[in-house]
């Protein structure tokens, strides 16, 4: 039996809601050579889709505990990136990055410059970005097929409060797309209109797909029932893990500045982050933008012991103490904790012949480098994952902006050209 890529389980509540359950990778999708059964595309040529991830946290890094001394293969991973130990293999620390439209009209308080510079290679106009991010922008190329050109996601929801400062991801001149940061209605979007019932654990979305269930499960080989079992029943955790929050969560803060919101956000993380997980396993995009902080991040972190001040308060407040310091390392390794699960997520799920991390590429940025004095040049990026043939498991510096890595990337990842703004040249260390 073959299966499409895109196959759903589908279901309609007594309500008349219509309920869809994406399928994960499965055998029956793949020929002997693991590659899907589709038609070659430009984008896909070999039939298996490519995903790319932009990663945001807010704010800047303690330099002298998130960047390698050593380059090239053999590098010692930091106190920050300590986290990542699992999946080294799958990611390529970069030093050195330049955010060349940060400095392109001098608007704003540097916090706005480095954040529309980063995600969409231009300028900040007074009110927003003057383009398109690169999430938008690829999930426009990719995703023509898929349910959502691409996601927005987050999970912090402290900020001022301004536009730019709650948005990463850009449609066009000022046109955001703000981060989905309720788990619930990131939920809903994924698996059809809300049913009240499934919130209540008195029923599961599941149970309403129970016949699709039963057509396909005795057509599959052994390996693909236990695959889709698995898969439903990472569904359910889900389920249960969203109705465990408060029904209410996200609508009780009195303002956006509201630091007596002690929410657990790790856990929020890594629903969304097993959320986002699901739509690239049951190919409803191939495009995301995660906002896991926000830009000149306020989040408190009493999981980490810091109760006082908010993140912010840290890279300012007698920043280059070593207290401070200790700090700010301790609240960015929580920041790489989160992408570290994220990428095991997607390393634990086959997909042909290899697994969804080899087939993704992801972009993990911060706003500054040192945080202290909005520093826009000498920025350290992650990249992980090995779709496209990334090169992975080194350290390297570079003089290249942040755009010709997204261009090297759009080209010779996902065989796209997008000409993103401020990019000089194409570079050859990433690829």
């Amino acid at each position: 039996m073959q299966l499409s890529r895109r196959t759903f389980l589908r279901g309609v509540s007594l309500s008349g809601a219509v309920v869809r359950v994406g399928l994960p990778p499965l055998a029956a999708m793949f020929n002997t050579n693991g590659t899907a059964y589709a038609a070659p595309t430009k984008q896909d040529p070999g039939g298996v889709e490519t995903r790319f991830v932009l990663w945001f946290n807010g704010n800047g890094i303690p330099e002298r505990y998130w960047i390698p001394a050593e380059t090239g293969p053999d590098f010692n991973l930091t106190p920050c990136l300590a986290p990542l130990e699992p999946i080294r293999d799958y990611v390529h620390v970069i030093s050195g990055v330049d955010n060349v439209a940060a400095r392109l009209n001098g608007q704003g308080n540097g916090h706005f410059n480095a954040l529309t510079g980063l995600t969409t290679g231009t300028p900040f106009t007074g009110r927003g970005a003057s383009g398109p991010s690169i999430d938008y922008t690829l999930g426009k190329k990719l995703g023509a097929k898929s349910r959502f050109h691409s996601l927005q996601i987050g999970v912090a929801q402290e900020s001022h409060g301004e536009n730019v400062h709650r948005n990463m991801s850009w449609a066009g001149y000022e046109r955001a797309l703000p981060p989905e940061m309720i788990p619930h209605n990131l939920f809903d979007r994924l698996f059809g209109r809300k049913n009240e019932s499934w919130v209540h654990r008195k029923k599961s979305v599941l149970d309403l797909v129970r016949d699709d269930v039963a057509d396909l499960t005795p057509s599959l080989g052994q390996a693909d029932k236990h695959r889709l079992e698995e898969h439903l029943t990472s569904v359910r955790d889900l389920e249960r893990a969203i109705s465990s929050l408060p029904p209410d969560y996200g609508k009780n803060m009195k303002e956006p500045e509201d630091i007596t919101d002690l929410t657990d956000y790790p856990k929020i993380a890594k629903i969304q982050s097993d959320l986002l997980v699901h739509a690239f396993a049951s190919g409803q995009t191939r495009s995301a933008g995660y906002m896991l902080t926000k830009c000149q991040s306020l989040t408190r972190m009493p999981w980490l012991g810091l109760g006082g001040n908010r993140h912010h308060d840290y890279t300012h407040n007698n920043a280059g103490s070593p207290v401070q310091q200790r700090i700010m390392r301790d609240i960015c390794r929580w920041h790489v904790e989160e992408f570290s699960y994220f990428l095991q997520r997607l390393k634990s799920i086959p997909e042909g012949a290899g697994n969804l991390l080899d087939n993704t590429a992801a972009v993990f940025v911060h706003e500054h480098a040192e945080a202290n004095s909005h520093k826009c040049n000498g920025l350290a990026v992650l990249l992980a994952g090995k779709a496209g043939g990334l090169k992975t498991g080194l350290h390297t510096k570079t003089s290249h902006g942040i755009a010709d890595i997204y261009n090297t990337m759009a080209e010779e990842v996902f065989q796209t050209k997008i000409d993103f703004p401020s990019g000089q040249s194409k570079t050859s260390e990433i690829i």
